[in-house]
């Protein structure tokens, strides 16, 4: 997690929200003390969970993996 300032963040703006865009999170502060956090939008965060579900669930079709090459690969995902 990055701790920034508030007129540092308020200068670079734009490189903090790419930053957060890719799931860093980001803490302004006013003196040292936090006072917000720069964190990925929950309706995106959703978005991407309802995609993954989908390409999961296009795997399991009938031209796709069937369950055991589907829990071998889930098992591989959390090495």
């Amino acid at each position: 997690m990055l701790e920034i300032g508030i007129y540092e963040a308020k200068t670079k703006l734009a490189e903090l929200l790419k930053q957060v865009e890719k799931g860093e999170l980001v803490t302004i502060t006013n003196r040292g003390v936090p006072v917000a956090d720069l964190v990925p939008s929950a309706s995106r965060v959703s978005q991407q969970t309802d995609d993954a579900i989908v390409a999961i669930k296009s795997m399991r079709k009938p031209n796709g993996i069937d369950q055991i090459q589907f829990n071998e690969m889930r098992l591989r995902g959390r090495r």
